[in-house]
């Protein structure tokens, strides 16, 4: 049989239950220091003159019944139930025969004190200490006007508990406060963090099938009356890019809108998400490319593996972005993707032999257009891998884009696992 913890339990318990349970606490206590009690020859404090009588009782009986009126409106009007939670004290303390509120009956005022200065502003909560410390002042202050004996040190003591339930009840209040800013500055980043992802997204997307639709556009137009055949072939190339990028955008769009397994809003059944981009689709992206008019050779260098999702999706949409940047700004035919797999690091370069140009800062200097965000969206991918990322014209011409995403740890562990011992050799075999 599981037990159920005892913390969420204690937290649901409402604040003025615990007050309640404080008073009745004092009380008992207050019991047991007036009863003579095994190994003592007589009782700690002797009982005052109205304990055991009928007004002594009926005192504590009204008492009780402002504490429970007090517990009623903490949550509400704190302020007001300190008040009647102090009156309390004060009525509860006269038939006892005392020169000072003992502590006893000021352990409810402690527990309430410390609840308003955890979930109550600084102002509400100096109040509240003050209006305690006040009735202690002037409790002893009247017994000593009134020629009274007043246990003025008891009170001291008393009060210095009030000031320590204030001070912790505060240090929580702080404390909760400054896990909420943690709290929203964490979201704050995730959000920010979450929206530079989706705009790389959907800018890798967009750019690199508006750059095709656009190459193959011109090209149309340039032959549409030469050789309609052709111009044909081109159009639904167009056709074909549009709706590629149409259903990108939808997919993408779902699943910022998805609010269940499969579900949109409306609650109908969708189509499942098809998987993120990987280096396995850099062959579609050469042959989508090459068909379009711009030349893309693929260059796979070492032994070709699975990586982790993120590495293999930033390295694809490094390698997309450069080459849209090929065919937007380059003015060549032809450019060449590199991919190494390391035991470490997984290396991507692409270069180009066109006119270069500014685009190291993002822009197409050749026909003014404004500062773009491509190279910019790739460096961030990178950074977030720790990986390194240059790109800058190439000496002898062109541009040159590289990036080194280094791999986990976990999997180069797992490779290693994973790869066939090597064959130990057979002593006295012939060779």
């Amino acid at each position: 049989m599981s037990s159920s913890p005892v913390l969420p339990l204690l937290k649901r318990v409402p604040p003025g239950a615990w007050v309640a349970a404080a008073w009745y606490a004092g009380m008992v206590l207050t019991l047991l220091m007036r009863v003579r009690l095994p190994g003592e020859q007589q009782a700690s404090v002797l009982p005052g003159v109205l304990f055991y009588r009928w007004d002594g009782l009926l005192t504590h009986l009204l008492s009780t019944a402002l504490l429970m009126a007090g517990c009623r409106w903490l949550t509400r009007r704190p302020l007001g139930a300190m008040a009647v939670l102090l009156a309390a004290s004060a009525l509860a303390t006269m038939p006892l025969g005392v020169a000072e509120i003992p502590l006893a009956q000021f352990l409810a005022v402690d527990v309430a004190l410390y609840f308003t200065a955890a979930a109550r502003p600084l102002r509400t909560g100096i109040l509240a200490l003050v209006m305690s410390v006040a009735v202690l002042v002037a409790f002893v202050s009247s017994r000593a006007l009134a020629g009274w004996p007043a246990g003025t040190s008891a009170e001291l003591a008393v009060a210095l508990t009030a000031v320590v339930a204030w001070l912790v009840g505060r240090s929580v209040y702080e404390s909760r406060r400054h896990d909420a800013d943690l709290t929203a500055r964490a979201t704050d980043r995730a959000l920010v963090a979450e929206r530079l992802r989706i705009a790389r997204e959907m800018h890798d997307v967009v750019a690199h099938s508006v750059g095709i639709i656009a190459l193959q556009a011109g090209a149309a137009a340039r032959v549409v009356h030469t050789q309609p055949e052709a111009a044909r072939e081109a159009m639904s190339a167009v056709e074909a890019a549009g709706r590629e990028t149409l259903s990108g955008l939808r997919r993408m769009l779902g699943a910022l809108r998805e609010t269940g397994p499969g579900q949109d809003e409306a609650g109908r059944e969708e189509a499942p998400l098809r998987p993120a981009e990987g280096l396995a689709d850099i062959d579609r992206l050469a042959r989508a490319t090459t068909a379009a008019g711009v030349r893309v050779e693929v260059d796979w260098r070492g032994e070709r593996r699975a990586l982790p999702p993120e590495l293999e999706l930033s390295a694809f949409r490094i390698v997309q972005e450069s080459v849209t940047n090929v065919v937007r700004h380059a003015e060549t035919d032809a450019c060449r993707v590199r991919v190494e797999y390391g035991e470490e690091e997984l290396a991507v370069e692409i270069t180009d032999r066109g006119r270069g140009g500014d685009r190291s800062a993002g822009r197409d200097p050749g026909r003014g257009a404004a500062p773009g965000f491509g190279l910019a969206g790739m460096r961030e991918r990178v950074a977030l891998l720790h990986g390194e990322f240059a790109a800058a014209p190439a000496p002898g011409g062109g541009f040159r884009v590289t990036a080194r995403l280094p791999v986990p740890a976990p999997e180069r562990a797992r490779e290693a696992i994973s790869a066939p011992p090597e064959p130990e050799p057979v002593r006295g075999a012939a060779t």
